[in-house]
């Protein structure tokens, strides 16, 4: 027999499962939100672009080393620094945005 417990803890199961499901793309998202449980899949498709991205700039600043085009290499690494660090400081801005519209509603809401 099912009961009301047996539910909650199969519900607890499948909330901590999923919530680990995108854990690794989270560097990559564009909202701050992707580790909850409703995620869309163009956030999730856009996070896994941003990271194939990250990647191939990487490879590519390896194999300008390698052929010694340092001046390529460098902008190329500049590229692969800034991707991370813009999305990190998109991600704070949209929070922020979004605790000062809460703070705009009034109480009764």
């Amino acid at each position: 027999m099912i009961t009301r417990s047996k539910l909650v803890d199969q519900l607890r199961d499948y909330q901590i499962r999923s919530h680990h499901k995108w854990a690794k793309l989270t560097i990559f998202s564009p909202k701050p939100n992707l580790k909850q449980i409703c995620v869309c899949r163009t956030d999730v498709n856009v996070a896994r672009l941003l990271a194939l991205l990250f990647g191939a700039l990487v490879i590519s600043s390896y194999v300008s080393l390698h052929y010694r085009y340092f001046r390529i290499s460098i902008i190329i690494i500049a590229f692969g620094i800034l991707l991370p660090t813009c999305l990190k400081i998109s991600r704070k801005v949209r929070l922020a945005r979004k605790r000062e519209r809460r703070l705009l509603l009034p109480l009764s809401m």
